[in-house]
């Protein structure tokens, strides 16, 4: 292992330098003119995965973007590991906000500012470069290892479980480890135990045939932007509880060892105010705020739009209205369940004058992974041997809708190995990622990889 990680530790300005040119690829799953380089990344990586030393190398197309998979498996009594990653990113938008183009990334103050470089092409990465360290040390990989890249996590990955069904021979496995999460807080390791479900919807309103003057039809012709936001009104209260009926039927509280653990990790509530600049908390209060972000259901609008959208006045009554709308979901929650719930609800609380039209775009179960998982304390013992210091064990309030996927169809549980903080400005204007912890997390994620040989 010493020589793994001195490999590593000297291989460490070439595999930054790697990482700054996959940053430099604008892989956006979500923006139709941005297929052909997201194509272009992937034949990147696979090419990269053939040089480092795996094996059968593969780039799989789908209906929409390629799954890149590769292979190093020599140890029939060992550990099989599957590294997940994604390389597809959010849109860059609002560019204006970037200090620098999002796809030029810069080096400030031991970060790197890219899009991509936190979410997620910086952390899968890590383990890249542990097992390029592996090869190039001329140590044995004492484990066997899968690699499978996709380029749809940020669409909710459509044909990723369509692929796992059809190559589930292939994928079998042990255990997956994913870096995709954070860190609880800078120096910090934590392993994510928990992550919530999500029901992802859009509500479009529709009322006269074009935007006309509201001088002229206002007070009589119904306002799709109105209507909407009265709509939206009636999702929640003030105090952030949801008022869609049978929204909590199924949610399973915290068991009290639950709660006991959530209440025992350092939190201080101005901290994390004067991080994000807020000026005080909402949603339910009878409950902690990092249970709140953590634990509990939620439902927010994630976009809104309607009318005239420029510089200066425009009276105009628009025709049409839209909102995004994001439902996290917590253990024992149904995404299609909660999806139908939504949709019913919303068509019964819709005015009669209007168009009302609801989408559902993607969802993902919750999870919740066993401490005593033997991958799960592999990676405690991975990150104290690197960091000196003990992981917390933390849920975290996003969703990776794929690790529900993973337990059903390959009934493998998943390692949940964030290096990113918080602060990295996920989906966000100038996000970045340490570089420190991106040299760390290989070494973490080549210790792991050592550690389950001995299970």
């Amino acid at each position: 292992m010493e020589q793994v990680l001195s490999t590593l530790r000297q291989q460490q300005p070439k595999h930054l330098e790697t990482l700054l040119e996959l940053l430099r690829m604008p892989s956006v799953s979500t923006d139709p003119s941005r297929k052909g380089d997201v194509q272009v990344t992937a034949e990147y990586l696979k090419r990269h995965l053939e040089q480092i030393g795996l094996e059968q190398v593969t780039l799989h197309a789908t209906k929409g973007h390629p799954i890149v998979t590769a292979e190093f498996c020599h140890q029939p009594e060992k550990p099989t590991v599957l590294i997940y990653g994604h390389y597809d990113v959010q849109p860059s938008d609002p560019d204006h906000e970037w200090i620098t183009p999002a796809f030029e990334p810069d080096i400030r103050e031991g970060r790197i500012y890219a899009r991509g470089s936190s979410d997620d092409k910086g952390q899968f990465f890590t383990h890249i470069c542990a097992l390029e360290a592996y090869f190039a040390s001329g140590t044995e990989l004492p484990v066997n290892v899968k690699v499978l890249l996709e380029g749809e996590e940020e669409i909710g990955s459509p044909n990723l479980a369509p692929f796992l069904e059809a190559h589930r021979d292939w994928a079998s496995c042990d255990m997956v480890l994913v870096s995709d999460t954070s860190m609880y807080g800078e120096d910090q390791p934590s392993i994510t135990v928990g992550l919530r479900g999500l029901a992802y919807m859009e509500i479009f309103v529709k009322s006269p045939n074009r935007d006309l003057h509201s001088g002229v039809f206002g007070g009589a012709v119904p306002n799709p932007a109105n209507v909407l936001a009265e709509i939206i009104s009636k999702l929640r209260t003030p105090d952030g509880k949801i008022q869609i009926p049978g929204f909590y039927d199924d949610v399973l509280e915290l068991t009290a060892d639950e709660k006991a653990a959530v209440d025992a990790l350092p939190f201080d509530t101005k901290e994390y105010k004067k991080a994000i600049d807020i000026k005080g908390f909402t949603g339910e209060m009878e409950y902690s705020v990092l249970e709140r972000v953590s634990s509990r259901p939620t439902l927010d609008v994630n976009g809104l739009w309607s009318g005239y959208q420029g510089e200066g006045a425009k009276t105009v009554l628009p025709a049409k209205a839209g909102a995004k709308v994001s439902m996290r979901l917590v253990p024992n929650q149904d995404p299609n369940k909660i999806a139908a719930l939504f949709i019913n609800y919303v068509k019964q609380i819709a005015p009669e004058n209007v168009e009302v039209e609801v989408r559902e775009h993607h969802g993902g179960w919750p999870v919740v992974i066993d401490l005593n998982f033997e991958g799960i304390q592999a990676a405690a013992r991975a990150f104290e041997k690197v960091y000196g210091k003990e992981a917390y064990f933390t849920r975290e309030g996003g969703s990776i809708p794929i690790i529900a996927d993973f337990k059903r169809i390959l009934g493998a549980d998943s390692v949940l190995m964030g290096f990113g903080l918080t602060k990295d400005g996920l989906h966000s204007p100038n996000e970045s990622f340490s570089i420190r912890d991106f040299h760390r997390g290989a070494e973490v994620s080549a210790t792991f990889l050592g550690l389950l040989a001995e299970v």
